[in-house]
């Protein structure tokens, strides 16, 4: 004998089942600005808070040979947020979207997992990386698919 449960009638839900924090990797390459407006509209549809990370590389040889490699990643950091603030201000009051902007040092994975980490993240969208050296070694996007903590969204 069989036993059959009646399954009720799928009703539409209104909630918050979805992300509750999206990180999104930004480096101010154009495929990590588009998945910044990827991960943008997913915030505001999920309501989800949208953290902007920033991971300012650390350049050994760099400061080894003098060159003022913490001024210029810090330069970048400004207009990354000052590009996120126009954006927000453009669309103000069309779309809302909660976000932050936090900035970490390391290397760009490490700097990832960290923030998504720290900020409790249940969703990471990253770009595709531009680099063609990293078909070889490997992206920063299939280092954090591999690491099978978030899901992982990358945008091309």
């Amino acid at each position: 004998m069989t036993e059959q449960h009646e399954q009720p009638a799928h009703t539409f839900e209104r909630g918050t089942d979805g992300p509750k924090v999206i990180v999104v990797g930004v480096d101010g390459s154009d495929s990590s600005l588009r998945a910044a407006a990827y991960a943008g509209g997913l915030a505001r549809r999920q309501h989800a808070l949208l953290a902007v990370v920033y991971v300012q590389p650390v350049l050994a040889a760099g400061a080894a040979l003098g060159a003022p490699v913490a001024d210029t990643t810090d330069e970048i950091a400004e207009d990354l947020i000052t590009q996120i603030r126009e954006a927000a201000e453009r669309v103000k009051g069309i779309f809302d979207v909660r976000w932050e902007f936090h900035t970490f040092r390391g290397d760009p994975y490490g700097g990832l997992v960290k923030a998504a980490d720290e900020l409790k993240a249940d969703a990471v969208v990253v770009g595709a990386s531009e680099q063609a050296g990293h078909r070889i070694i490997g992206s920063v996007a299939v280092r954090l698919v591999k690491a099978g903590r978030w899901p992982v969204t990358v945008v091309p």
